[in-house]
């Protein structure tokens, strides 16, 4: 749960910080883009899962 807040956190900062300084943000401007990192990282976990019970 923490690492979950400080990487929320760390995100608000620097989305302040590109804002400040006036530089597009650093992440999908769209939701399908979001919603396609969370694919990403789901995918991966996934996997690991999978490799560990079978392969492992």
């Amino acid at each position: 749960m923490t690492e979950l807040l400080m990487s929320t956190l760390a995100g608000f900062i620097i989305g302040a910080i590109f804002t400040a300084i006036k530089l597009p943000i650093p992440a999908p401007p769209v939701l399908s883009g979001c919603v396609a990192i969370l694919g990403v990282w789901g995918g991966h976990q996934i996997m690991l899962q999978i490799t560990e019970r079978f392969f492992s």
